[in-house]
């Protein structure tokens, strides 16, 4: 059996107003065989959404842009992603029919859903990093998302 490729995901969501106008950004990272490093940017801006559903977004994207298997390193500065994974939150809700410990729907279960379909075939690290604290994939995501919320003609959230 072949190695997985490793990859990087750097991912990061924006609100303008919580529900507002949002944005995602994402940086895939890559080595190839000959030690090159290549860089993949992707971002896209909403109407009316969440920044948690954002942060969602970002991952969900960056993992769906694979075309192989991959050991992916997915840094985030969202606690919400990156929490429900390491802490198994994710495990229980769905255990629990998409309900929290205090029993509540889920928020955001569609997002939540596409997001387990689009890991299935990697083995994923989500790993925290603090936002906003210079962190260089991570501000160039938050970049990225704030500028794909500023342009015009935003797009509604469709879950697909």
């Amino acid at each position: 059996m072949e190695n997985k490729i490793k990859v990087d995901i750097y991912t990061d969501g924006a609100c303008s107003g919580n529900p507002g106008k949002g944005g995602y950004g994402t940086i895939l990272v890559y080595i190839d065989v000959n030690g090159l490093k290549h860089e993949k940017e992707l971002s896209m801006g909403y109407n009316n959404v969440t920044n948690n559903q954002m942060e969602l977004m970002a991952v969900i994207v960056g993992l769906e842009s694979l075309k192989k298997p991959c050991e992916v390193n997915l840094y985030s500065d969202s606690k919400y992603v990156v929490d429900a994974f390491n802490n198994k939150w994710i495990d229980n809700w769905v255990k629990k029919g998409w309900k929290t410990a205090g029993k509540s729907p889920v928020k955001n279960v569609d997002l939540w859903k596409r997001l387990l379909k689009a890991k299935e075939k990697h083995n994923v690290n989500f790993i925290w990093v603090k936002g906003h604290a210079g962190h260089q994939y991570n501000e160039r995501c938050d970049s990225l998302a704030v500028n794909a919320y500023k342009k015009e003609n935003l797009k509604d959230l469709v879950i697909k």
